[in-house]
């Protein structure tokens, strides 16, 4: 069966944007993004929230020539990868292989994951729905060392759920990855 897997990179009080919605201060340095990517190539089915997929779709006609190599192998990964953006506001996809679900369904999720594709849930909004339905089965979490004081919690309104630390890292950079799964 396929995983479905939780990807964030977060301050260290635990947001993924302050409270003007900004997240600069969270791109990864090379190391960080090429480890990200290690993790992502799996990936065939991407899961965003409106929000989630407006920022993420710039991947789609992005110029890697001049970028560095993590920039350049993570498009090549994200674009022929499938993506469901989950809003109810959205009228039209600027990507292809992009399609929108106006209601986030736990059972379609099963579906999708005994249909063995792993998949990974952007956007902590959708992924608390996913956390609460039970379906997230590896949390990935990249703590970047900035505190932002408020703002989009990675965990919103998730449930009390005990993890297992399964890995952890520490870059360069200072950023501090871990990797959990449920109980």
């Amino acid at each position: 069966m396929a995983k479905l897997i939780y990807l964030i990179l977060a301050s260290l009080d635990g947001y993924v944007a302050d409270e003007r919605g900004n997240f600069e201060w969270a791109a990864p340095d090379e190391e960080v993004h090429q480890f990200i990517n290690d993790i992502v190539r799996p990936v065939g089915v991407h899961l965003y929230g409106r929000r989630m997929y407006e920022t993420m779709e710039g991947w789609e006609t992005m110029d890697t020539a001049d970028q560095p190599p993590a920039v350049s192998d993570f498009a090549a990964m994200w674009r022929p990868a499938e993506k469901i953006v989950y809003s109810k506001a959205l009228k039209t996809v600027t990507t292809e292989r992009t399609r929108i679900v106006r209601e986030f369904d736990a059972d379609e999720i099963r579906d999708l994951k005994a249909g063995g594709t792993d998949m990974l849930v952007g956007g902590p909004t959708l992924a608390a729905q996913a956390i609460r339905a039970g379906l997230v089965d590896s949390y990935h979490l990249f703590i970047v060392s900035t505190l932002v004081g408020g703002g989009l919690r990675a965990f919103p309104n998730a449930p009390r759920l005990d993890l297992a630390l399964r890995e952890q890292r520490r870059f360069g950079s200072g950023t501090v990855y871990l990797h959990y799964t449920p109980g």
